[in-house]
């Protein structure tokens, strides 16, 4: 195409720029030539737009995918690790009931010593029951012959009543001894049989080991899910690792299509230009004579605010953006704001009466920021992401590819095709004409001016 472009422009005679070409026999040909040249391109740089919007949402779902991937992956690791200690803890758990169980056996043991030495005590109880009891059978026998031996053996009777009485004392005391040694070594036979095992069959186990047991069987099953788990994720990490190769690859591939997108775009949008830099009315020539127009007046008006200390040159080139609180999409201010908010809308509103086309015209600063929107685009924000997008698109920065072209741009005027998101998940292709806005020689920034095709 610039081949072509050439040609016709060679064959053409010198013309000035803003005129359009001097008549002669081939006039009716180049234009004809020139005009569809800037169709086709105006066509494809529509086509282009469309297909790097694509690509752009694209790029984000994979980003965001990756992200969530590699937030996956880590939660991932997070779990085996977690599963690593499960198991450490249930084996370790394991080991504990089985010190438990041999520490209660032990015990048993040893209980069961004591039941045996319990019935030591019960039987020598027992002997000294007996002994108190013959004790006190001879002590009577004792008192009988003292009475019959009349003032003689008084004497000895007292002696045989004390022997007596300190018998059935001793008998009494025995008995209940036996009695309690008896009940204090049912309840330690008990419990001996509670904690002492069986090597031959379960049901004969006692309550306490049964219990140990199930908590074992429990432990266990805690382990080797958690041992079956930790698998799963190995292979899971396994897998994740695989598919973030196959991502990054994808978002490689999406990089390299962005690129090839963005220079097929600028094939385009300068071929576009060059059509209408050689003097041939174009449909875009409306709207780039009126951006570079605008441009012109808007730079005007702020040397005049300058010349008369409206603002002084510092407050007009602020690149101090502060957030303005509870905004979203975020909003900022700056020390001009209220001189733009004065200034622009004359020459902003008046541009969208050229044509129901136009979409908005707006003066960017260099950084992307527009501190004045249109008035239908300066409403408050309601809280509502997708009205508000669309709607208070003012105080707010638009430093995209387009954005920052169009403010940063010092040729006569940079003529853009891009996909423009509306909110709400409605996007729409336009051309956007800009032209730089200068102070005294310096840029301030850049007027845009968007259209519909």
């Amino acid at each position: 195409m610039f081949q072509v472009l050439n040609s016709i422009l060679r064959r053409q005679p010198s013309v000035d720029p803003v005129q359009p070409i001097a008549a002669d026999v081939n006039e009716p040909d180049l234009r004809g030539a020139v005009n569809a040249i800037g169709q086709n391109a105006s066509t494809i740089g529509r086509e282009a737009a469309e297909v790097r919007g694509l690509l752009e949402d694209t790029q984000k779902v994979s980003t965001q995918q990756a992200r969530s991937l590699a937030e996956l992956a880590t939660q991932v690791v997070q779990v085996t690790q977690a599963q690593a200690a499960i198991q450490a803890g249930s084996s370790g758990s394991l080991e504990a009931v089985e010190r438990a169980r041999r520490a209660v056996q032990e015990v048993g043991t040893e209980v069961v010593g004591i039941v045996g030495k319990l019935n030591e005590v019960s039987q020598a109880a027992d002997s000294i029951t007996q002994i108190a009891l013959h004790t006190r059978l001879v002590a009577f026998n004792a008192t009988v012959e003292a009475k019959r031996a009349g003032e003689a053996g008084r004497g000895f009777a007292v002696v045989a009543d004390a022997v007596k009485d300190l018998a059935a004392k001793v008998e009494s005391s025995s008995q209940q001894i036996t009695a309690t040694v008896r009940a204090l070594g049912h309840r330690i036979d008990a419990l001996a049989r509670e904690i002492q095992t069986s090597d031959d069959r379960l049901d004969r186990d006692g309550a306490f080991h049964a219990a140990l047991k199930e908590v074992q069987r429990a432990v266990a099953g805690i382990s080797a899910s958690a041992k079956q788990s930790g698998g799963i994720c190995s292979a899971l990490n396994v897998q994740m690792a695989s598919i973030e190769a196959e991502i990054g690859q994808s978002s490689r591939a999406l990089d390299t299509a962005m690129a090839r997108g963005d220079a097929l775009l600028k094939v385009s949008e300068r071929l576009i230009e060059q059509v209408a830099e050689c003097g041939v009315e174009t449909e875009d020539t409306p709207y780039i004579r009126a951006a570079i127009e605008g441009a012109e007046r808007i730079g005007a008006l702020l040397e005049d605010a300058l010349k008369t200390s409206a603002i002084s040159m510092s407050d007009l080139f602020d690149e101090d953006y502060r957030p303005i609180a509870n905004t979203t999409p975020k909003q900022h201010t700056t020390r001009f704001v209220a001189l733009t908010d004065r200034l622009f809308p004359q020459v902003q509103e008046g541009i969208l009466t050229l044509s129901p086309k136009v979409v908005f015209c707006i003066a960017a600063d260099r950084n992307g920021y527009i501190a004045t929107h249109n008035r239908k685009y300066c409403q408050p924000q309601r809280g509502d992401l997708a009205w508000d997008t669309a709607n208070s698109r003012y105080r707010r920065i638009f430093n995209d590819r387009t954005g920052l072209a169009s403010a940063r741009n010092q040729r006569p005027f940079l003529l853009q095709t891009y996909r423009r998101d509306m909110g709400g998940g409605r996007f729409v292709v336009m051309k956007e004409a800009a032209a730089p806005i200068l102070v005294n020689g310096r840029q301030w920034g850049g007027l845009r001016l968007a259209f519909h095709f």
